[in-house]
């Protein structure tokens, strides 16, 4: 098994803060990519706490495997250092919005000027350009500006964001790992760098592909909790249980439903499991209940060993001490050197001849100023 990752010899700068880039570099840092946490002085990421604090839980589940550079880049400096980091550099990944890091002496114009090998994401709301590039938001309203939060809750109820930010991780984190390892793969064809633009709403709203599809075939928008993922279909859905929990059922294929019908000893719903409209509604009431009649637990033992789709609605507590969880060692506790026992998430993907689970803890703020600095030939004076 190879010792070296797949990003080994990748170096990435990054400037991002809270959520979508650090989780990004993250993955990238543990796909081998050495990344330099550029924060500022006083205080560094938001997400380290409180003023003075240096380690939140969130702060050492995004940032492990990272080194830390407190550096000012409005002083000259430290404008200076970057350039320099930069001339050594694979990759800088940034979130300010468009046209900071320009201003900063630091935008893609002027560091590929020094490297012209430099990869450059700018993770942004709205992106690079646009009636909005310079609007404030958060995930709440890219999910708005895409189309899923409309669609998100029950029939009749209103929109409900959830604790799972879509289009932060969907179209901030992931949409950038992606853009950057093509990118990555475009320099070594080419030898020429480029700027990726990911905009969290135009890649979110990229993959609203369920919507969309039943925008076209009806001529409008479904109602929320009415389409044939989100409610409309007895086969596809969650119902609630006599103890309040709830069940996912979700039997698309014919086999499935046809296996849940039988179970529940209702092969007369059989044929009404994929309609939509009113008569969707009526079967999905009988469904409904007659899984209300009784416990989660009932309906887990009744269904055990019945291949249907259905699940029990996990508290995130029991999804972190499911058998399946421990068995594939999807969460792990770790005994951090400052901060002491937390737990994280290893790194999801598995990759044959790659050992992708070791890690290095979380930075202290300026932990490796001395270090980068000495690498770079520069004091540690004026950063």
């Amino acid at each position: 098994m190879s010792q070296e990752k797949p990003l080994s010899g990748v170096r990435v700068l990054d400037l991002t803060q809270l959520l979508p880039g650090p989780l990004c570099t993250q993955h990238l840092a543990d796909l081998g990519a050495e990344v330099i946490k550029i924060e500022p002085p006083k205080g560094g990421d938001p997400t380290r706490g409180l003023a003075g604090e240096q380690f939140s839980n969130m702060f050492l589940m995004l940032n492990r495997s990272k080194r830390s550079l407190a550096l000012d880049l409005r002083s000259p400096e430290g404008l200076d250092i970057m350039h320099k980091l930069v001339a050594t550099a694979d990759v800088v990944v940034e979130g300010f919005r468009p046209g900071v890091m320009e201003r900063l002496g630091v935008g893609y114009p002027q560091l590929s000027a020094i490297n012209p090998r430099l990869v450059f994401c700018s993770i942004s709301g709205f992106g690079q350009d646009g009636p909005l590039s310079q609007a404030a938001g958060h995930d709440i309203n890219y999910e708005c500006l895409a189309g899923v939060l409309e669609q998100t809750g029950s029939a009749k109820g209103a929109p409900a964001p959830g604790n799972f930010p879509v289009g932060d991780l969907a179209g901030g984190t992931l949409s950038a790992s992606m853009g950057i390892l093509a990118a990555l793969l475009g320099v070594q064809r080419t030898g020429k760098g480029t700027h990726v633009d990911i905009s969290m709403t135009d890649c979110l709203m990229a993959h609203n592909i369920c919507a969309t599809a039943s925008v076209q075939n009806t001529g409008g928008a479904v109602p929320r909790g009415g389409d044939y993922l989100s409610g409309g279909m007895a086969c596809y859905g969650v119902y609630e249980t006599a103890d309040g929990r709830h069940l996912a059922l979700g039997a698309i294929e014919i086999k499935f439903w046809q296996a849940f019908c039988s179970t529940i000893q209702r092969k007369d719903l059989i044929a009404r499991g994929h309609l939509i409209g009113e008569e969707g509604v009526q079967a999905r009431n009988i469904v409904a209940g007659i899984l209300r009649s009784q416990s989660l637990e009932h309906w887990v033992q009744v269904f055990e060993g019945v291949d249907c789709c259905l699940t029990p609605v996990l508290r995130i507590d029991e999804v972190i001490s499911h058998p399946n969880t421990i068995a594939r060692a999807v969460v792990r506790e770790v005994d951090h050197p400052l901060a002491g026992k937390h737990m994280e998430y290893a790194f999801p993907i598995r990759m044959s001849g790659y050992r992708l689970d070791d890690r290095r803890p979380a930075p202290s703020l300026g932990a490796d100023n001395a270090a980068l600095l000495l690498e770079l030939g520069l004091e540690t004076a004026g950063v």
